[in-house]
């Protein structure tokens, strides 16, 4: 047995593991990408009040606790009697600017941190080259306009949350407080950091070079990890247009299809199942009607994309269009493209963070509201990572007697084991043993997908990944750990 370890951890979050199994000709027979860890988290938080549920289930990820904070709000409003319309509209845009300040920094985070290294030194490049140090070396510019938009969208979340991480700023049936003029100007006049305006400059400016980054590596970003899915994410109740944070769920298939037409989310239940596999804690969540060979979904940037009738700001839209040009209209497959997909997010969350910036109804004082009490509560968001499902019933004392959770990278279980299986199947066949360019391009593969696996799991802590490969007799004869 040849065992290889390598450390430090991943620019993955959580605990991954993936098994590759050869057949008697040393050719890849199967893959696994394997959750290992214990979820425990839905279970937890049976018991508290309903309106501690916004600020528990922030705990689960450090990453994007604003998008549990917030589904599960809008899961409380419906147990204190209000639907996501019926909340006063200086609340609703409020949330919304923290939605959108929550997608940019993370849509930043992604791509400066953790993905550009694979693009800027390629997947065969030094493991000690391949991080944010490297990227901040050779390309200073880059890194820190990367810093610089993350921490704008970090400074919205502290202003209306109180703080970066695990900040409170959702109640039931509203926020906690308004924004002041001071705090607004903050944002808009540029004097102490970078103003709404140079986010969107840069954003535009970092799509341009994705862009020439697809006509020199046209090959690699079309072909590698590509392969047929269903894709789901939310829509505009209205006109179909991308939303991110009250919408219709739409689905369709790898051609365009529509496999779920912009269904009521308090009707998920009605259409959505959770498959178990006996190697992974992490469900398999498809379409009933569908099953689960075929009912499984994308979720995300490229999804989102994918599913929704166009963007409702001007420069995003601009860039949607050039991106579906790019594919001949079709329904785009192609893995690396989410990359591409998750800028013109980046963009769309910046022109929308300008807009709500410069609407004076986010200085309102009207924050609150209530309606009639309900035992039950459904909040459906778009992550970063994608559709984000929180659900809880609550007993006469208000207690929490059931919770679910369907994250956005349980979602994406099944797409993440078919890009892993693309790598093992493209990359690794007929090979004795593990090199670092193998294991890192499977990690290239779950990469873009941009999971969160503690998340996911609903575990705490962070682990590292693993991927072992067995012979056809189930011997492992090579492993990582990274």
């Amino acid at each position: 047995m040849n065992k290889i370890v390598i450390d430090p951890v991943t620019r993955v979050e959580g605990h991954g593991k993936v098994t590759i199994h050869m057949d008697e000709n040393n050719h890849v027979k199967d893959s696994f990408f394997h959750i290992v860890e214990f979820r425990g988290f839905e279970r937890f938080i049976q018991g508290h009040p309903y309106w501690e549920a916004p600020v528990l289930v922030q705990r689960l990820c450090g990453i994007c606790p604003v998008s549990h904070h917030l589904a599960a709000a809008k899961a409380i409003d419906q147990i204190v009697g209000l639907n996501p319309e019926d909340l006063s509209l200086p609340a609703q845009k409020i949330r919304k600017l923290l939605h959108f300040g929550q997608i940019f920094q993370s849509h930043a985070l992604h791509f400066f941190y953790l993905a550009s290294p694979d693009l800027l030194f390629g997947y065969d490049a030094a493991p000690a080259k391949r991080n944010v140090v490297g990227v901040a070396m050779e390309h200073p510019e880059l890194a820190k306009k990367g810093i610089l938009m993350r921490k704008f969208g970090q400074e919205i979340i502290k202003t209306i949350a109180g703080k970066r991480i695990h900040g409170i700023s959702a109640t039931p049936g509203g926020v906690h407080k308004k924004i002041t003029t001071a705090e607004r100007d903050y944002f808009l006049n540029g004097k102490e950091i970078p103003s709404v305006n140079t986010m969107i400059e840069w954003s535009v400016e970092i799509i341009a070079y994705i862009k020439e980054y697809h006509k020199k590596h046209k090959k690699w970003l079309d072909e590698f990890a590509q392969y047929p899915s269903g894709h789901l994410g939310l829509v505009n109740k209205q006109n179909g247009f991308l939303e991110l944070y009250d919408g219709n769920l739409r689905a369709t298939d790898s051609e365009g299809n529509i496999t779920l037409h912009d269904i009521c989310c308090d009707d998920y239940q009605n259409y959505f199942y959770e498959g178990v596999e006996r190697w992974s804690y992490l469900k398999f969540p498809y379409l009933k009607h569908l099953g689960n060979e075929k009912g499984w979904n994308r979720v995300g940037p490229l999804a989102r994309i994918n599913v929704c009738n166009g963007i409702s700001t001007p420069l995003a839209e601009k860039e949607r269009l050039e991106f579906v040009k790019e594919n001949n209209g079709k329904t785009n497959n192609k893995t690396m493209h989410s990359h591409w997909a998750r800028l013109i997010e980046l963009l769309h969350c910046a022109e929308m963070m300008k807009l709500l910036l410069e609407d004076n109804d986010i200085l309102s004082n009207d924050l609150l509201r209530r309606g009639k009490r309900r035992g039950e509560g459904i909040g459906i968001i778009e992550a970063p990572r994608g559709t984000l499902i929180h659900h809880y019933k609550v007993d006469e004392k208000d207690r929490i007697t059931r919770c679910n959770l369907i994250v956005s990278t349980t979602h994406n279980n099944e797409p993440m084991n078919q890009a892993v299986k693309w790598v093992a199947q493209h990359v690794m066949d007929g090979k004795p043993e593990i090199t670092e360019s193998m294991l890192n391009q499977v990690e290239v593969a779950i990469r873009a997908y941009d999971p969160c696996l503690s998340c996911a799991t609903h575990d705490l802590g962070q682990m590292p990944l693993e991927v072992s490969l067995y012979n056809n007799y189930g011997e492992l004869i090579d492993e990582k750990r990274r």
